[in-house]
């Protein structure tokens, strides 16, 4: 039921698209109306959930480590997963933010039969952290070749990643290879929610809704790129009449872009409310961007309300008298 309501509310999407690449009076609204309004919502709501996030009180250094710890000069510490230094914590940021260091660690629980009954077994599971990696670092590398049609001239950066890309070169027009890793991969994380029943149950539709509207910009995006063509200098000028704020239509650019650039839109302005936000989050991840020193560094709680209490004299000079009829000694007679 899950799947079907994300699948429905995703081909919903991509009917009112349809609608309004068929509807020339609709064009201006798609192509520029609602592109403008979405990353707007895509900026504000960003922003706002990171600020908020930034505002939560964390009194105490929490970071999560399963490295050794710096304690006695004998015994080794690991700088990189237990860091007690700033750049200790760039280099494990970095290594978790790029190749997703604590995922390439996942393991998978078994029920394997034993001689004596069954066993309960562990196992490395990768496939889950290559899916990931191409996953993001193939999305990564589309948006930054998508630069090409908002920067005129094109830098020769994005020339040369393009080239790269493009590499095993298949006729005309070139075949990237991130679009055949992009659709594998989303693929695959779709499928694992499908058939891994303990993830299954635990998916929501809140899960399947962004897998499959990313699939759906993905394919609209290849279609356009070898089966529908559409007017690339239109598309260019289009998008840095977007860019500059100076916003043009021309005509002719063809219908499959309108779906496509709707489905973008819509994205961009699901993404502040989604799950989608951990791009944002494992940089204000506190049990990951602290430096651990609990043991070396005493930390206060700053907004302690300030407590009054007795001294031991005080309580003394208060109850001296009961105190000496109880037998209790004093140090003030």
């Amino acid at each position: 039921m899950k799947v079907l309501f994300s699948l429905l509310a995703v081909i919903v999407l991509i009917l009112v698209a349809i609608m309004g690449a068929y509807t020339t009076s609709l064009h201006y609204t798609f192509g520029i109306i609602i592109p403008y309004l979405a990353l707007t919502l895509f900026v504000g709501g960003f922003i706002y959930r990171v600020v908020k996030w930034g505002r939560s009180p964390v009194p105490f250094r929490i970071p999560t480590t399963i490295g050794q710890q710096k304690s006695l000069p004998w015994i080794k510490q690991n700088k990189i997963e237990n860091p007690t230094s700033t750049l200790g914590v760039i280099v494990r940021m970095a290594l978790e933010i790029l190749f997703f260091r604590s995922l390439f660690r996942n393991t998978k629980t078994e029920l394997s039969q034993g001689p004596k009954g069954p066993i309960l077994a562990y196992g490395s599971a990768k496939w889950l952290w290559l899916g990931s990696l191409f996953f993001h670092w193939s999305f990564l590398i589309i948006l930054i070749r998508h630069l090409r049609y908002f920067l005129d001239p094109i830098p020769f950066s994005i020339q040369i990643l393009e080239s790269i890309d493009g590499i095993l070169q298949i006729g005309l027009p070139a075949v990237y290879l991130t679009d055949a890793f992009f659709l594998i991969a989303v693929t695959y994380l779709f499928l694992r929610r499908i058939f891994i029943p303990q993830l299954k149950y635990i998916s929501l539709a809140a899960d399947f809704f962004p897998l499959f509207l990313i699939m759906s910009i993905a394919s609209t995006g290849v279609l356009m790129r070898y089966f529908y063509k559409v007017d690339l200098v239109a598309v260019k000028q289009l998008a840095i009449g977007l860019a500059t704020f100076q916003p043009v239509l021309p005509s002719g650019i063809g219908a499959m872009f309108f779906v496509h650039i709707f489905l973008v839109s819509s994205l961009f302005a699901y993404f502040p409310l989604s799950k989608l936000m951990h791009m944002g989050g494992i940089f204000m991840s506190p049990t990951r961007n602290m430096i651990s020193n609990n043991r070396m560094v005493r930390h206060i709680n700053p907004w302690n309300q300030e407590v009054k209490y007795h001294t031991y004299e005080q309580y003394e000079d208060e109850y001296r008298d009961k105190m000496k009829k109880a037998g209790i000694p004093v140090e003030k007679e």
